[in-house]
């Protein structure tokens, strides 16, 4: 059984895979390459000059796989239902098991209504967590955004939904900071050691 099932592979599902494979949850990122991403590129994404979407794709894999996260590569997904304390996640291929569940599908906001998620007019109703109206269960992206569908933005809810998982899973507001080693010396004393 995974801590966490991504269901979209574009920069919502792969920010929150990130984040929840560095910290050490067992992540299941689930990905039919049907992204626009191919279609972009990036010259809004601060820190990056300009990348081609299937670049800037190939490189965000690349930083899941390093972290550890199972990518299913071309395995899509069928239904995602509550079971027990969690939820199943049904693929043509098999069936698995999670404690939390991203949704991560562009605007397809099919699985989200299959689950039971409350909706604000076409768009599924999340807080600032992206947690929807099941307890568990987050959106990202397009699906809850009407027009705001910029790929920093969607790696902004990713990111949000996974941190509010790690902050559940750690029993206090989690950050996810990194710092190098001479912080110290750059910083001094306004560094927290714990």
């Amino acid at each position: 059984m995974a801590d966490v099932a991504i269901v979209g592979g574009g920069p919502a599902g792969l920010s929150a895979g990130l984040f929840t494979g560095k910290n050490g949850l067992d992540t299941v990122l689930f990905d039919t390459d049907g992204t626009w991403m191919h279609k972009a590129h990036l010259f809004n994404y601060p820190g990056i000059g300009s990348v081609g979407g299937s670049e800037f794709l190939a490189t965000a894999r690349q930083q899941v796989d390093d972290f550890g996260v199972t990518r299913n590569q071309g395995e899509e997904v069928t239904g995602v239902e509550e079971h027990g304390d969690g939820f199943l996640v049904t693929t043509e291929a098999d069936e698995y098991e999670a404690d939390y569940v991203v949704l991560a599908t562009g605007a397809s906001r099919d699985l989200a209504e299959s689950l039971g998620c409350e909706f604000d007019g076409d768009l599924v109703d999340v807080g600032v967590s992206m947690e929807t109206s099941v307890e568990g269960a987050y959106a990202t992206g397009a699906m809850v955004r009407a027009e705001e569908w910029q790929a920093v933005i969607s790696a902004g809810d990713g990111a949000a939904a996974a941190l509010n998982i790690l902050s559940n899973e750690k029993g206090e507001h989690y950050h996810d900071f990194d710092v190098p080693d001479t912080a110290t010396s750059v910083f001094g004393g306004l560094i927290d050691d714990e």
